[in-house]
């Protein structure tokens, strides 16, 4: 049932696609997502286009005074979101697709709210580039996400695009838009 994964670097440095187990693949994956948070959330001290400070690590950042504890909530929240990958599932759950709406919905609402103060503190480069780069993530993700809606995926196409997702939520969705406390 499971299309089982396992991503080595061969001695030529490209990637090779072997079996293993679904649990060990999810949580490895799971972890990677500690890149996009981190270049969302601390490469920088200030928000820039590489690093705007995303919603999903930057909140929690705030509210624990720990950048680092921010940048493990998006892991976390992929664990919680999907643990049918554990199990090597390759059906996408409807929620995720709830949620990609629902997250796209409220990016329209964040930028409309924001806009005016991402101007103002971040300057109109910035606004128009994260604006840019999160209109392209959402056609992205939802093109993708409408082409398997109803069709046959993999547990490999799960992972994906489940990761895909939360990267986009742990790096570009929801930029910080405004002062800095």
């Amino acid at each position: 049932m499971s299309d089982d994964l396992k991503v080595e670097m061969n001695s030529e440095g490209s990637i090779e696609v072997s079996a293993m187990k679904s649990g060990l693949a999810t949580v490895i994956v799971g972890l990677s997502l500690l890149i996009p948070a981190c270049i969302g959330l601390l490469i920088t001290g200030a928000p820039t286009t590489l690093g705007p400070f995303p919603g999903m690590t930057v909140i929690p950042a705030l509210f624990l005074s720990s950048r680092v504890v921010g940048v493990a909530v998006p892991s976390v929240l992929f664990f919680i979101w999907n643990p049918g990958l554990f199990r090597g599932e390759s059906k996408i759950p409807k929620r995720s697709h709830w949620l990609l709406a629902v997250a796209t919905i409220l990016s329209v609402i964040w930028f409309v709210m924001g806009w005016k103060y991402g101007l103002q503190y971040q300057g109109a480069g910035y606004v128009y580039k994260v604006c840019v780069a999160n209109v392209a993530w959402v056609a992205f993700l939802g093109g993708v996400f409408a082409r398997y809606r109803k069709g046959e995926t993999s547990f490999k196409l799960n992972l994906a695009l489940h990761w895909l997702l939360f990267a986009w939520l742990a790096w570009y969705a929801f930029p910080y838009l405004g002062e800095l406390p």
